[in-house]
């Protein structure tokens, strides 16, 4: 339920979680599932419209018995269900209370928060004291409900944006994406004058409205998470591209508002080549009112040329399309020309 509120989903399917072979009583269990979901939507709710309980034949009576008590549909039915009610009601949330529990360590120990795995002796004894096991928290579930409510602070909002990317790298790394890196609109390229990787961005390689743009959002956290844990340039080719390739600016903002700080911080030019009117007010509007600190990055180029300033030829892969393109428009590439600019 939290992270569906946190995704800002409209609804949420669940399957039943205990089973007889883990030995747990199906009465107790849909008792927690049934007050634990009444008391999130009565505290966070509000942009959850529909929640669906999945089960099997076997639990369905269960379920339709104990469903009125918790979502009666009148006060008769409420009244009739009271009985049912079980000695234990669970804490503020429906949760159990079990004081074991309350024994935390930070969230997925040993997962994509300890970014890279180390393999080197030397390396890992440099981890000792920083491992996810020697970092006690309190209690994350807590810090978590208080994201909802707007008391976070900023340092524990950047913890659980950081676990929230994480979880979206852990799908990006175990999704087959090849049929969104068959497109070939985002790739590594050289290095730009300065020594920083250089990052090339197709528009008209991107099929916006064929493709799964949840998987295309994976592929770019897939190739782009170890490049920008350094000073990185992107190059967008914007050159050519039709209404179907452009992505829309909600689709930038969550790509924008789910990727690491990292991509902001080391992020230092972005270089818009061959910019349409219509595209370069678009560019401004999103830069200016969506998100904060890219607009002094970007860099409108009209030509290769100007591009050849910043990156030498050599150093970047150009699709063919673009430098036919280029030289009709604004003519043969002169590097004389180029060494005056």
């Amino acid at each position: 339920m939290q992270l569906a509120a946190e995704q800002s989903m409209t609804s949420v399917g669940f399957c039943v979680v205990t089973t007889t072979k883990r030995a747990y009583p199906l009465e107790d269990a849909t008792h927690i599932a049934f007050r634990t979901v009444r008391r999130f939507l009565e505290n966070h709710g509000n942009s959850i419209e529909t929640v669906v309980f999945t089960v099997s034949e076997a639990e369905e009576p269960v379920y339709n018995k104990l469903l009125p008590l918790y979502f009666p549909r009148s006060d008769e039915e409420e009244k009739f269900c009271l009985p049912l009610i079980p000695a234990d009601i669970g804490n503020s949330e429906g949760e159990p209370v079990v004081p074991e529990r309350q024994i935390r360590i930070t969230e997925k120990p040993g997962s994509l928060e300890d970014e890279y795995e180390e393999e080197s002796l030397e390396l890992d004894l440099g981890q000792v004291g920083t491992h996810a096991f020697a970092r006690m928290e309190g209690d994350v579930d807590k810090q978590r409900k208080l994201i909802l409510q707007g008391q976070m602070s900023e340092a524990a909002m950047q913890k659980q944006h950081q676990r929230n990317y994480s979880r979206w790298l852990c799908r990006a790394r175990a999704e087959d994406l090849s049929d969104i890196a068959a497109l070939k609109a985002l790739y590594q390229t050289g290095v730009d004058m300065c020594g920083r990787t250089v990052m090339v961005v197709v528009g008209r390689n991107i099929p916006v409205t064929l493709i799964d743009l949840e998987k295309a959002l994976l592929y770019f956290i897939h190739v782009m998470d170890h490049i920008t844990v350094k000073e990185y340039v992107m190059v967008y080719f914007h050159t050519l591209t039709g209404e179907h390739n452009h992505l829309n600016s909600d689709f930038l903002k969550n790509l924008y508002d789910i990727v690491d700080m990292k991509y902001k911080r080391n992020l230092k030019a972005f270089y818009f080549v061959h910019p349409a009117f219509r595209s370069k007010v678009s560019a401004w509007f999103f830069t200016t009112f969506s998100v904060s600190g890219l607009k002094e990055k970007v860099r409108y180029l009209d030509s290769l040329q100007q591009l050849f300033t910043c990156i030498k030829p050599e150093q970047i892969d150009i699709p063919p399309f673009v430098l036919e393109y280029d030289a009709r428009m604004n003519g043969p590439y002169n590097p004389s020309e180029a060494s005056n600019l």
